[in-house]
């Protein structure tokens, strides 16, 4: 039975016993008022007469006069017609008699003496009903009293008992619920609701059992271990000491741990969630982040400029890309550490650079025939100390030129520069060497003029460093080119040779510093002059490039810089 159905039998039944009382009492209360009725209308109008009638008897004996006889006839008529009780309408004729007689012959008072005894003898019979309706009313006062009474006294134990119990019959199953909801908001699945019925109470006890068993299930669940295995991995991610920032595919910001918000000086709230571009309009930082710079980020903290780098690392499922991760890992100790090599380079190479250029004024002398001759294993030994001091220079040279980048203070001097002059400036440095190794400088460009916005110096060292890479891994009889042609905007430099070439493993690593392909080339340098060569090239924004067709078809070093119109 339905709970809302409990509910209203319970309360018709009190309305109904409620009714019932009332009409009980509104009965017993119409009885007693009938009897009293009875009473006052019937036995008491009847004495009245009586003792009106008997009054006027009287007044007639006493007085010997004419008698009213229209009052007599009123009263008796009233009399005759308010009869109630057995035997009173014989009296009352008996009385209508003796009154015909009277009235026929007045002088005989007898018949007035005849009238009396019916007279008394109704007036008997109404006080005798008179008492016994006054006992009847009395047995039914008593009666009803006695019915209500007993009826009140049911209805007041059933209301006591419906007040007592009903609380506990809606709250305990409240109450149970309540503490079961705990348990279960406490991991504890294995939790049920005891009660039974068939009533809704019935129903959401089997409802929340069965939800229990359900989230038992999920618990126990892969799905369950996954999202265990989610959060740890949420702790772990919050509690690494690099700065991590998570995106899905929509570029919807999924996470932040507590580094990456200090550094963003923002709230969790609000980042998470949120799309990272709207975002990133009002941080610097974030705009920063999504753009693809990779150079190291200069940030204050605590009132100190510290330095991180950034990495980004895509999310991939199969061959879809799901989100990508940024990391920001603090390198100010790197950064510091790289600061004090560079001024370290710089003094040292400074320092190295004057003593070889004294060892190789030195060398000069020595070999000058006005000093002396020398035989021929003293010209070997000099020659090969001259190409030492000059593989040293070259060395010392290009650290200074080294620290001149990564300090940032590359002095460039910006100018309309005819190409001419530049590959006239590389050919006049490179040319001993390419006798020497007899290799041949082949120039290729177009016949009107072109110039470039650049720095002479700088560009025409970027020149000479291929130049002498390409005469250094070329074959002897061999030639390099050197191919200059505009294209739009800008003008290429190219620097062919016929050298084995650059697998194509390397092609991606060749302009990174310290840098040697481990292939036996390349062992003779420090493996930075490309890495300085795109430096200078990227300071006068121009571009830099490598290629090869592989190994035995040789390499094409190129850089483009802006071309200089006559418009311009």
């Amino acid at each position: 039975m339905k709970l809302k159905v409990k509910l209203s039998l319970g309360l018709w039944f009190l309305f109904l016993v409620s009714g019932a009382l009332g009409v009980l009492g509104v009965y017993f209360l119409r009885e007693l008022a009938q009897d009293s009725q009875d009473i006052i209308k019937a036995n008491y109008e009847s004495l009245t007469y009586v003792d009106e009638l008997s009054s006027v008897i009287d007044a007639q004996e006493m007085k010997s006069s004419i008698p009213d006889f229209q009052q007599f006839e009123s009263l008796l008529k009233r009399q005759e017609k308010n009869v109630t009780e057995l035997g009173e309408r014989d009296l009352t004729r008996q009385i209508r008699l003796g009154y015909e007689q009277w009235k026929r012959d007045t002088s005989q008072f007898q018949y007035l003496k005849n009238l009396r005894l019916p007279l008394h003898r109704i007036a008997e019979l109404n006080r005798e009903a008179i008492f016994r309706k006054s006992e009847t009313a009395r047995e039914t006062a008593d009666s009803a009293l006695l019915l209500l009474t007993c009826i009140a006294t049911f209805c007041l134990l059933v209301t006591f008992s419906f007040a007592v119990n009903f609380p506990s019959f809606i709250a305990n199953p409240i109450r149970e619920l309540t503490q079961k909801i705990k348990e279960v908001a406490a991991r504890n699945y294995s939790t049920r609701l005891g009660f039974r019925s068939d009533d809704e109470f019935g129903e959401l006890a089997e409802a929340f059992n069965t939800m229990a068993i359900k989230l038992d299930q999920w618990e126990n669940s892969n799905l369950a271990k996954v999202q265990f295995e989610k959060r740890r991995i949420e702790t772990v991610i919050a509690s690494m000491p690099e700065a991590i920032i998570g995106l899905d595919d929509q570029r919807i910001i999924l996470f932040v741990n507590e580094l990456a918000l200090g550094l963003l000086g923002m709230k969790e709230s609000d980042l998470v969630g949120k799309y990272a571009p709207d975002v990133a309009l009002r941080n610097d930082l974030l705009r920063t982040l999504l753009q693809e710079k990779a150079e190291d980020l200069p940030i204050v903290v605590d009132g100190q400029e510290q330095y991180f780098s950034r990495e980004k690392q895509s999310v991939i499922n199969g061959t879809t890309v799901i989100g990508e991760v940024i990391v920001l890992k603090n390198v100010t100790r790197f950064h510091q550490l790289d600061q004090a090599k560079t001024h370290f380079i710089a003094t040292v190479s400074h320092e190295l650079k004057t003593p070889i250029s004294a060892i190789k004024m030195s060398l000069q002398l020595l070999g000058d025939p006005r000093i002396g001759s020398l035989s021929e294993d003293q010209q070997q030994l000099l020659s090969s100390i001259q190409s030492d001091t000059q593989r040293l220079l070259r060395i010392t040279g290009e650290l200074l030129e080294l620290s001149q980048v990564e300090t940032g203070n590359i002095q460039l001097q910006m100018a309309s520069v005819n190409v001419q002059q530049i590959v006239q400036l590389a050919q006049e440095s490179i040319q001993s060497t390419a006798q020497q190794r007899h290799v041949t400088i082949q120039v290729n460009r177009s016949e009107s003029p072109l110039s470039v916005y650049a720095d002479a110096e700088k560009t025409a060292w970027v020149l000479i460093n291929f130049l002498t890479n390409a005469i250094r891994y070329s074959p002897e009889q061999s030639t390099v080119e050197i191919n200059i042609q505009p294209l739009d905007s800008w003008v290429e430099f190219q620097v062919k040779d016929q050298g084995k070439g650059i697998e194509a493993t390397y092609l991606s690593k060749i302009f990174d510093r310290y840098f040697q392909i481990p292939n036996g080339q390349g062992k003779t340098g420090t493996g930075l002059g490309l890495a300085i060569s795109k430096d200078f090239i990227e300071a006068q924004n121009g571009s830099i490039s490598a290629k090869s067709q592989g190994l035995g078809y040789g390499s094409t070093f190129a850089f483009r810089l802006p071309r200089v119109t006559s418009q311009n």
